[in-house]
């Protein structure tokens, strides 16, 4: 599960920083870090529930 967690913030953390590279996909940075903070909060709250 951790590893899954793990997986998924990196690949929204490699879409923020496509999004702020890229002059015009603004829409993709703030989409990717909307999911980072969502993923991390999911795997927080699995992790302390244990599940």
């Amino acid at each position: 599960m951790l590893g899954l967690v793990l997986l998924l913030l990196a690949i929204w953390l490699a879409i923020s920083i496509i999004g702020l590279v890229i002059e015009g996909l603004v829409w993709l940075f703030i989409i990717g870090a909307v999911l980072f903070v969502l993923t991390s909060v999911w795997g927080w709250i699995k992790r302390n529930s244990g599940g």
